[in-house]
């Protein structure tokens, strides 16, 4: 039902804005940039957060310096067209990426011909090929993420390379409870690395020749410095910030939307989202019979002195054991401090019982049983972060768009990894999606 602003005027005042971003992480702060190239005067960017960057987040003691994740950027990332004074911020990196298998063995990520098909001996290459053959001959429908990887992979090859342990630690469900759609658009990758068919042609095929794009980690100080140069940036053309905001409540008025901060109310004919869609759904009091949920993150920090096992700076637990899901060695991109080693653990906080304590005695047990990190392991600190990102359970895509289309009946654009309930892997992503939504055209 339409407010009278009038009505709201009297009570109390309201302050009147050209568009209204919620939610300050990539999507948001390249909304703010592309309406500010479109001619808006008056925006202002509002977040419940105190900091800007939504999820890009850092965690510093003793002069070691975590993310929350395993963020790495391009040189050619499409969010420095609306950003270019962040370049010359970012520390370029020369990252490599593996997994530990269930074999217990360092190997490539995320599949590899020689461990997870040769290294299966002959009767295992016969056991593969099999499944797969059977799996297209007998198993086209899809239903749920079990179903695509096996039908490109076969059971065989799923379970021995370790994929379908890591999807369930990803994902925070079941694989076979992991809604086809939403999950189709994080898994396209399998088709190109899991097919039999994909790494035999890999496998005969030389490497591309030509320049590749530098991969770069934020700033050693933090994303603070990092996006606070993009704050000034969007202050420069207009853009305001609201941040640690305590929305109570968003309304429809016959000419656009109130948003409600404590006792005051913000004004806008233009209202875009980007915060999480559950969120939304609370503030403009739409009901729903199913709530769409998200992942807990636990981040556990380390430092270390000894030999840890293997020499990539990001690495990817495949095996049937552990509730760890990837570590990022930080100091292979920053250095060590005072010859310490450092770096970040990703644990899903559910299938740890949401303990630190439980995450660390699990991570070292498993590393004990593994072999790595043999030396003096010391925890710094962890954090736990809520609506990391979105659990694709069956049938979270249907009410998901059904969310975003009854905010759109209002006048609302949702858009983003929280925002469209969107698994967005990169800034890259993020960009290119908010783009697309606000009709950004991109110069050749």
């Amino acid at each position: 039902m339409a407010v009278d602003l009038h009505s709201v005027q009297h009570a109390v005042d309201v302050e009147n804005l050209d568009v209204i971003v919620l939610g300050a992480g990539v999507s948001g702060l390249v909304s703010a940039a592309i309406l500010a190239g479109q001619g808006y005067q008056n925006i202002r960017l509002i977040d419940e957060y105190h900091h800007i960057g939504g999820n890009h987040i850092h965690w510093s003691s003793n002069g070691y310096s975590f993310d929350v994740g395993s963020l790495i950027f391009q040189d050619d990332s499409p969010l420095l067209t609306h950003f270019p004074e962040l370049l010359p911020l970012y520390v370029p990196i020369k990252p490599r990426w593996g997994r530990l298998t269930p074999q217990g063995k360092i190997s490539t990520y995320p599949i590899s011909w020689r461990d997870d098909i040769v290294g299966a001996g002959a009767v295992g290459v016969i056991r593969i090929l099999s499944s797969v053959i059977y799996a297209r001959l007998f198993q086209r429908h899809m239903r749920n993420a079990r179903e695509f990887a096996r039908y490109w992979m076969g059971d065989y090859l799923l379970r021995r390379s370790g994929l379908e342990s890591y999807m369930c630690r990803f994902y925070g469900v079941s694989p076979d409870k992991i809604d086809i759609e939403l999950a189709k658009k994080r898994m396209l990758w399998i088709s190109e690395h899991g097919s039999i068919t994909n790494l035999v042609r890999r496998l005969c095929s030389r490497a591309p020749a030509g320049p590749r794009n530098r991969q770069l980690a934020r700033p050693q100080a933090g994303f603070d410095l990092l996006y606070g140069v993009a704050r000034q940036s969007l202050e420069q053309r207009g853009v305001t910030f609201e941040l640690g905001a305590q929305m109570s409540k968003i309304e429809k008025v016959d000419n656009g939307f109130n948003v409600h901060l404590g006792d005051r109310v913000l004004f806008a004919s233009r209202l875009i989202s980007t915060i999480p869609l559950e969120r939304m759904k609370a503030l403009c009091a739409l009901q729903s019979d199913r709530r769409l949920e998200t992942i807990t993150l636990i981040s556990l920090f380390f430092s270390f002195y000894g030999e840890r096992g293997f020499d990539q700076s990001v690495f990817y637990n495949f095996s049937h054991q552990g509730a760890w899901k990837r570590l990022t060695v930080y100091s292979d991109f920053y250095g060590r401090v005072d010859g310490r080693e450092y770096f970040g653990v990703e644990v899903i906080a559910d299938q740890i019982g949401g303990s630190v304590a439980n995450a660390e005695a699990d991570f070292r047990t498993h590393l004990g049983a593994n072999k790595l990190f043999r030396g003096d392991l010391r925890l710094e600190g962890s954090k736990i972060l809520t609506n990391a990102y979105p659990i694709y359970s069956q049938g979270a895509a249907y009410h998901a768009a059904e969310a975003i289309r009854a905010l759109r009946a209002l006048g609302i654009e949702s858009f983003g990894r929280h925002g469209a309930f969107n698994y967005q892997p990169t800034a890259r992503v993020s960009t290119l999606d908010a783009e697309a939504a606000l009709g950004f055209k991109r110069m050749l």
